[in-house]
């Protein structure tokens, strides 16, 4: 008989952060059961496909419909899950849902069109080609529990779009909203094959990615995201890693101080600080620091800390007592080597076991935790610099390379920073809101992963490339088979410079040394 250990740990219980309540618990699906719901995935593939671009993008307009009929549903199960404010959840995951859907509706046609394939060597001008964007088969999604709804939503629309089935494993913690986005889809005309949900814990996780799927996307921590690549790479399965970031914000000499502060207060602490895009690290020119770090604080202390479902809440609490140790662990680390905690810097256990209170550090340095590791909370540290140079060294110094922004009043400055950067996106004036840019895609560099969703590459990913040629002249023999010889050899090195050669009389020297090479008598 199993033991009530061994019953806890096949659990999985969907909790609100903001008040603990239990909001349903589930059964951990089993490495049979991830395999099962594989095989019936790649049984539904093909008949998926077949149905055409036109009927799969039909789908998804009536998907789109069904979301826009129920987004104040879908956000307040957001935010009962995940607990952030629910005008948050209607901003960064309803709306970013919504717009990823119009964006795969406006571009699948053109982008899955059969593409010419131009052939500018002389030899094979009587070839036409074609390259072919053909689906993977069973993409499987592994998504986490900070944007439970927009992440797995915006990967599964690109699968599908382009005729993939997907199986999806979301966070332990959200399992709720991955549920909410089957039943749309679904209820729109999704085959119930053709996109899945595996609730489970972190061994449903494993059993996907050793399931027979042909490209895995997953979004979570470093660690996990090595150990998938060790994984995938034994048996060369594709995958797409987003695996967080540490993003710095550089505020210029000429920024605007009230706009750059209140676009730092919003990037640190949206979604309470747990976001891959969140502003992890800012550095202020030393000009400006002291009246950016007044009107930061002076902000923060405005901001009302609470349960979501309340419209008054700005900052909603952290996922789990886990999380708000680490937090709090970074925050110590910080103040017991000389930083400045000018506000917050405590836990508020009168709201509840996961809140705590908006951060404002100064006079932080890269040897602190908190400027090294991700910390994934309401923590705004600041840093000093001189000059230009400075802030984009300290900004490359950094293992991870997600995301990035430059305030400045002057755009030209700004995008030439940009470029020096190390990341996978740098926004000028604004921070975090590229995630909602369906056009741009969403990945870094370094530790911060490998691929790209969202956009044109989001789709690309979606897909493998086939190259079609034919020859016109298939009666014809092709010049290059067998028949060699010395005067073929010479016929070869003239028809080289003529294709080649940088003179016109080489040129035509070589053309005239290749002259009876096509047709050619003799071969094979």
């Amino acid at each position: 008989m199993a033991t009530d250990l061994q019953i806890a740990a096949r659990k999985v219980v969907s909790v609100n952060p903001a008040t603990g309540d239990t909001l349903r618990e589930f059964e951990s699906a089993t490495e049979a059961d991830v395999h099962a719901t594989v095989a019936r995935s790649r049984a539904a593939q093909l008949a998926w496909y077949d149905l055409g671009v036109r009927r799969r993008v039909g789908i998804l307009r009536e998907f789109q419909r069904l979301l826009h009929d129920r987004k104040a549903e879908v956000a307040e199960l957001i935010t009962r899950e995940a607990g952030k404010p629910m005008v948050e959840a209607l901003l960064t995951e309803v709306i970013v849902v919504l717009d990823a859907t119009r964006f795969c509706v406006e571009n699948a046609f053109a982008f899955l069109r059969e593409e010419p394939l131009p052939h500018g060597n002389l030899a094979m001008k009587t070839k036409v080609g074609r390259i072919l964007r053909e689906p993977h088969g069973v993409i499987g999604i592994i998504s986490p529990w900070n944007y439970p709804f927009s992440i797995p939503a915006t990967e599964s629309l690109s699968a599908l779009v382009t005729g993939n089935t997907v199986v999806l494993k979301p966070s332990e913690f959200t399992s709720l909203n991955a549920l909410k986005l089957a039943s749309l889809l679904h209820e729109a005309g999704v085959p119930k094959d053709v996109f899945q949900v595996v609730v489970g814990n972190g061994s449903a996780g494993s059993a996907l990615l050793n399931a027979k799927i042909d490209k895995l996307v997953f979004t979570g921590s470093v660690a996990t995201g090595k150990r998938i690549a060790q994984a995938a790479a034994a048996r060369l399965l594709p995958v797409v890693l987003e695996l967080g970031g540490k993003d710095p914000m550089l505020v210029l000499d000429d920024a605007d101080v009230d706009v750059a502060s209140s676009g730092a207060v919003w990037g640190a602490f949206a979604n309470c600080g747990q976001a891959c895009l969140s502003v992890e690290r800012c550095y202020v020119h030393r000009s400006l620091y002291d009246a950016f770090l007044a009107a930061c604080v002076q902000k923060t202390k405005q901001l009302r800390v609470g349960n979501g479902i309340d419209a008054e809440t700005d900052v909603g609490p952290l996922i789990s007592e886990r999380q708000l140790r680490n937090v709090e662990s970074h925050v110590e680390d910080a103040r017991e080597r000389g930083a400045r905690v000018l506000t917050g810097g405590s836990r508020l256990p009168e709201l509840g076991s996961n809140f705590y209170a908006p951060s404002v550090l100064a006079d932080v340095t890269h040897e602190m935790h908190i400027m090294r590791e991700e910390t994934f909370g309401p923590v705004l540290p600041v840093m000093p610099f001189d000059t230009d140079e400075a802030a984009i060294r300290l900004a490359n110094d950094s293992g991870y390379g997600l995301a990035a922004s430059v305030w400045t009043r002057d755009r030209v400055r700004g995008e030439s920073l940009a470029r020096r950067i190390h990341a996978g996106t740098v926004m000028v004036n604004d921070v975090m809101a590229c995630f909602g840019i369906s056009e741009a895609p969403h990945g870094g560099v370094k530790a911060s992963g490998l691929g790209r969703t969202h956009g044109r590459f989001g789709l690309e990913e979606m897909v493998r490339i086939k190259h079609v040629d034919s020859d016109l002249l298939p009666r014809m023999k092709q010049v290059w088979w067998y028949g060699y010889g010395e005067a073929f050899t010479r016929r070869m090195e003239g028809f080289v410079d003529l294709m080649f050669a940088r003179g016109l009389r080489q040129k035509l020297l070589g053309g005239f040394r290749s002259a009876g090479t096509f047709p050619r008598k003799g071969r094979l």
